[in-house]
């Protein structure tokens, strides 16, 4: 965007008036996209009259939090909301919980909040769309982004795991932030015993089955739902071996009659490819005697009674796979 015109059409003739450099406020105003403190304002020439005139009703300008102002009417962006709590929460401020994971492309339940981590010394309270968290643990280090500054993505992950209710969300998050690479398991252990305690249980149960072998949302509520049904348990996360060979490791295996129970869909495979291995794995384990029974993490939420029933058909009339022997995967 051009913001030259835009702005000695906002600012008229303060600029000229003040002696600055129109293209240092261009620049700032590209980087804050179009967001200012009461500070900003003044430094640029506009008086305390001229500011109230701006942002009355119907007027061009509009206040999105205390000492916060947009430079122009109509709904503001997702990131124009973000420098906005920055500006309010102060220089040192850093976002994190779900705004920060957005950032980082990792998937979270939906919200307008944005969580704002500040020194414990630093006076604020939340206001409006911003959650202000004091902490005596500022990351050291961040990620920016112009006028942005995110938390690093374990302590985001943390966070944002803090304020879930519900354990499928708090699976989702983490298996996405793990399985996308931004960071491992081990990042988010350091992360869970280095924070509070309050809050932290779904964190902790969710990396203990991240550790333990589980590392998606739909196949730890694969195992909820085995467990809850009354169903013979079965082996997680098998290690199904013929003689020396490893064939697959399994979400779910009967040993006793060659069943397993997979939870498959493209939203969990990372391309057509993987998709492709994934039914040639089916005919290999199907070859070998087993049956493999597939649902979709779609079917986990809205049928899970029909799951069973199908699991349950399978076991009835399954027999086992002398030839394979199964292991729990480490």
């Amino acid at each position: 965007m051009n913001h030259g015109p835009f702005i000695l059409s906002v600012l008229g003739a303060s600029l000229a008036a003040m002696g600055l450099d129109d293209r240092a406020v261009a620049w700032l105003l590209a980087s804050q996209r179009g967001v200012l403190s009461r500070a900003q304002v003044y430094s640029c020439g506009v008086t305390a009259s001229g500011l109230r005139h701006r942002i009355r009703h119907g007027g061009p300008w509009q206040r999105l939090l205390s000492g916060v102002y947009l430079t122009a009417s109509g709904e503001p962006t997702v990131e124009q909301l973000q420098v906005a709590a920055m500006l309010y929460a102060g220089p040192v401020s850093l976002i994190t919980g779900p705004a920060a994971l957005c950032a980082y492309k990792i998937r979270v339940p939906p919200t307008r909040t944005v969580d704002v981590l500040v020194p414990i010394s630093r006076q604020r309270v939340s206001c409006g769309f911003v959650a202000i968290h004091r902490t005596s643990r500022m990351p050291k280090t961040a990620t920016v982004d112009g006028a942005l500054k995110f938390a690093p993505p374990a302590r985001a992950v943390a966070d944002t795991v803090r304020g879930l209710a519900k354990l499928s969300d708090a699976r989702a998050v983490v298996a996405s932030a793990v399985q996308q690479r931004s960071c491992s398991a081990q990042d988010l252990v350091l992360e869970l015993q280095e924070g509070p305690v309050r809050g932290s249980a779904q964190l902790r149960k969710v990396l203990a089955e991240v550790i333990e072998g589980i590392r998606s949302a739909p196949e730890g509520d694969l195992r909820d739902l085995i467990r809850a049904s009354g169903l013979p348990q079965p082996i997680f996360n098998a290690r199904l071996l013929l003689g020396e060979k490893l064939l697959a490791v399994a979400d779910a295996y009967w040993e006793e009659a060659g069943v397993i129970a997979e939870v498959d869909s493209r939203e969990w495979h990372l391309s057509p490819e993987d998709w492709e291995q994934t039914m040639r794995r089916h005919a290999m384990l199907s070859g070998v005697g087993l049956i493999v029974l597939h649902f979709s993490p779609r079917q986990l939420r809205t049928e899970p009674d029909r799951v069973i029933r199908d699991i349950a058909a399978a076991l009835r009339n399954g027999r086992p796979v002398s030839a394979i022997t199964a292991k729990a995967a480490a």
